[in-house]
């Protein structure tokens, strides 16, 4: 049997249905964020990102490269070792006094990604309560997802966002069950935000614990960047709050933060924080200091809404259809996945405009579409090159413009 007959079909399968991923081989320029080096057939081209999840572009802020390089000076490369055996350096244990501090809980535990953090939290918590069931909303993350069904607890599915289904699914399940509702604050691809006060209360009139994913929502807002549970003065009724480094932080890493009882049990129990390397000490360094330097400063926050503002009013100028949502991602509409492919390739191309097609089964089908992800280091210039090509390209496609 041929086994890679076997793949290389599926993967052509992708490819008819305009699904297959490509990489964009790119080298970003330091200092010059959203400016990259595209490698692309034996050639380097100037590109725009416009779907990066560096939304603030620290990434590229001075004090955070100062700080990875003096870390590296110091501790060398890596960190040499599990957390458990000779992994914990004390920049782990500063950035997680951090963690804590910023969601105001009582400890926090650092992991390698979001989602190894989703997984390995929701999977421990789930599998060592006996008897727990968890709600899930009907559009929470992979990690999560994949976390709750390693945990082989049973899990009961509520309507996105909505509050009186889950009051319903609850009152269903026996009231001596121990329950966990697993949801996000802001959901990446559409931009929607969650009703948290409302789930809360549900919540806690079942006597049920809270799973609040913040990962495209640290940084970003609230008054130090807590995310939107901060923003609306919410942390205190979550049980656990989850987030990462690798997006408003500009890093890589993700985290937990919680009461100090539920943080030590996930670090014993969890398979996925026990057994794998931890962060090397610079990336853990460079995350103290993005923390810290948007726990006081406002300005990158103000600067990425009021771009992500001039987007959206420019494309209702010019009829381009977008998701309309209160968080800061815009999702352009094509609905097509071999036209969103098409168009992708086009604008890089042509207009060395790099926003990536999100297809099936990233969305839904027919809901395909080119995230567009405006940051403080976007000019207006880019703005309006951005607009045009779109603009541009949505008529060479016989695409329909939205109505004013």
């Amino acid at each position: 049997m041929s086994f890679d007959s076997i793949f290389n079909e599926q993967v052509d399968a992708l490819k008819a249905e305009g699904r297959y991923r490509i990489f964009a081989e790119l080298e970003r320029k330091r200092g010059q964020f959203p400016l990259a080096a595209r490698h692309h057939d034996g050639r380097i081209s100037d590109v725009t990102v416009w779907c990066s999840n560096d939304y603030l572009g620290m990434g590229q802020h001075p004090a955070v490269i100062a700080a990875m390089h003096e870390a590296i000076d110091r501790c060398g490369a890596g960190a040499g070792g599990t957390r458990n055996i000779s992994g914990t350096t004390h920049y782990h244990v500063v950035l997680e006094r951090e963690l804590a501090d910023l969601h105001q809980k009582e400890s926090a535990l650092l992991f390698t990604s979001g989602y190894v953090s989703n997984w390995a939290s929701l999977s421990t918590i789930a599998s060592r309560l006996p008897g727990c069931v968890v709600l899930s909303d009907a559009l929470n993350h992979a990690s999560m997802i994949e976390g709750i069904r390693h945990s082989k607890a049973r899990k009961v599915i509520f309507e996105h966002n909505d509050p009186e289904d889950l009051d319903r699914k609850l009152a269903a399940l026996p009231t001596d069950a121990p329950k966990l509702v697993a949801f996000e604050s802001v959901y990446s691809m559409d931009g929607d935000i969650a009703p948290i006060k409302e789930i809360c209360d549900v919540a806690d009139k079942h006597g049920a614990m809270t799973y609040l994913d913040e990962v495209h929502a640290v940084g970003l807002y609230g008054p130090r960047g807590g995310g939107i549970a901060e923003r609306e003065g919410l942390m205190d009724r979550l049980t656990v709050i989850e987030g990462t480094l690798g997006k408003a932080y500009g890093v890589m890493g993700g985290y937990i933060a919680a009461s100090a009882a539920v943080c030590d049990f996930i670090r014993s129990f969890s398979s996925g924080f026990i057994f794998t390397t931890a962060l090397p000490p610079a990336l853990a360094a460079g995350a103290i200091a993005s923390i810290r330097h948007l726990k006081s400063s406002d300005f990158e926050r103000r600067a990425k809404h009021a771009q992500v503002g001039k987007v959206r009013a420019k494309l209702d100028a010019i009829g381009i259809p977008y998701l309309k949502n209160p968080s800061h991602i815009v999702p352009v509409m094509v609905r097509d996945p071999v036209k969103c492919k098409a168009i992708s390739d086009w604008l890089m191309s042509v207009h060395g405009i790099y926003v990536q097609p999100i297809n099936y089964p990233t969305v839904p089908r027919g809901t395909e579409r080119l995230r567009i992800t405006p940051s403080p280091v976007h000019s207006d210039a880019d703005i309006d090159r951005m607009i045009a090509a779109l603009s541009e390209i949505w008529s060479q496609c016989a695409l329909a413009r939205a109505v004013a």
